[in-house]
């Protein structure tokens, strides 16, 4: 059976070109959605994946009415795969998993996305290694801001308790307690300028930064 997917991003755009383009195609049934490709949890994406059985084929006028990435898209064309349905675009006509030549070439964009992964991973592990030669401490986000400590100081020089002021503070008196003995706290801002980043923040241009400013400083 071939089924139909429709999508546009907002609800002033409109979906009759894709539906007819779709039906003139053979399609049987249509989902159809106003939703952005931004958003994972698409409705009639999946109502559509739950109603599929082996030997339909998903049918869409492009592929970026369907997936948002090509990560996204190997994604739900292993998920196509997994039920026995096929995959075909209207646009593209090498994106179609009915015929041999369209899953090698699925096959060959998945291995450039596992190779495209790998090549992240290792960069972020070189990144966060520069970062640690450079002095860098790697933890949890603080539970503080620079802001909150300097008022923490100010209130507790007026005399205010410990526990009162971690209760206005939202935070437990012993986080407070260990937040003031540490003998410097910076901001986000600095600590990206000094080339300090928290480690569950640290993304790739984060970590490719860090290794092009050790190999700066070492052809200096």
């Amino acid at each position: 059976m071939q089924i139909g997917y429709a999508r546009v991003s907002t609800d002033a755009q409109d979906l009759t070109t894709q539906r007819e383009l779709l039906a003139a195609a053979g399609c049987q049934r249509i989902f159809a959605e106003k939703i952005t490709g931004t958003r994972a949890d698409r409705p009639e994406l999946a109502r559509m994946i739950d109603h599929l059985r082996a030997g339909d084929v998903v049918t869409v006028t492009s592929l970026d009415r369907l997936a948002r990435s090509t990560r996204d898209l190997l994604d739900i064309a292993e998920r196509l795969q997994a039920i026995g349905a096929g995959l075909r675009s209207l646009s593209e006509p090498w994106a179609d998993t009915t015929s041999p030549a369209g899953k090698m070439v699925l096959t060959v964009f998945a291995g450039i996305a596992e190779f495209e992964r790998s090549l992240i991973v290792e960069r972020t592990r070189r990144g966060r290694e520069a970062a640690r030669r450079r002095g860098v401490q790697f933890g949890r986000r603080p539970a503080l801001t620079p802001a909150q400590v300097s008022h923490a100081r100010e209130l507790l020089a007026e005399g205010r308790a410990v526990p009162e002021v971690a209760a206005l503070l939202n935070v437990h008196r012993a986080t407070l307690y260990r937040t003031l003995e540490r003998s410097e706290e910076v901001s986000r801002a600095e600590a990206k300028r000094r080339g300090a980043f928290i480690e569950d923040a640290m993304s790739e241009a984060d970590a490719l930064e860090a290794v092009q400013d050790e190999r700066q400083g070492a052809e200096a």
